[in-house]
């Protein structure tokens, strides 16, 4: 499995192809106070195991894999009502307008899927920054864009790194920022 894509990286891939090449690629991590933050956030869903809510298990840190698709990666959590089973991520941040979420926990599913012969409809990510839920439906062109990044990311290192993105919002609180350089990448591409 040693060339089987993790499910955060999927992440980081949507996010950011630069961010995914610096990380995946080339090894590079830098640690800021994000992604302590979400450590911290992430230590009580960090223990595997398996509790009963009413009339929910909920089995915690499940390793997951995809053969097909060559992907693998742990689920934070794993809701089982009634034999269906629901996928949960806890994100440190608030819903946004990116998928880069989705697409991870789409994968987790796909992978869930291959696993158990069981259809995953849907499935959940918890917000620590508003303190909500948000529901995910793996709809069929979800699905699609999520296997299409997942096939793009393991191509990446056949490629050059990608340049900084055009949308600077999302570099504002990234760890590698200091290796990216984005600005001034920038202001070096607009005076060439």
């Amino acid at each position: 499995m040693d060339n089987y894509l993790p499910l955060a990286y999927l992440n980081a891939w949507e996010y950011c192809q630069r961010r995914f090449y610096f990380e995946y690629v080339l090894g590079e991590m830098e640690i800021n106070d994000h992604i302590i933050r979400g450590t911290h956030l992430h230590r009580n869903i960090n223990e595997a195991g398996t509790s009963t809510e009413g009339d929910t298990r909920i089995h915690r840190q499940q390793w997951v894999w995809s053969d097909r698709l060559k992907v693998k990666g742990i689920i934070d959590a794993v809701e089982e009502t009634d034999g269906l089973l629901i996928p949960l991520e806890y994100k440190k941040g608030k819903m946004g307008k990116h998928l880069n979420d989705h697409f991870q926990l789409c994968a987790a599913a796909l992978c869930l899927e291959e696993k158990t012969g069981q259809e995953i409809p849907y499935g959940e990510i918890f917000y620590y920054g508003n303190r909500r839920r948000q529901q995910v439906e793996f709809t069929q062109t979800l699905r699609n864009l999520t296997e299409q990044a997942i096939m793009a990311a393991h191509l990446a290192g056949d490629r050059p790194m990608p340049l900084p993105l055009k949308n600077q919002k999302k570099c504002k609180d990234c760890s590698l920022k200091r290796l990216c350089l984005p600005k001034e990448i920038k202001q070096l591409t607009v005076n060439s």
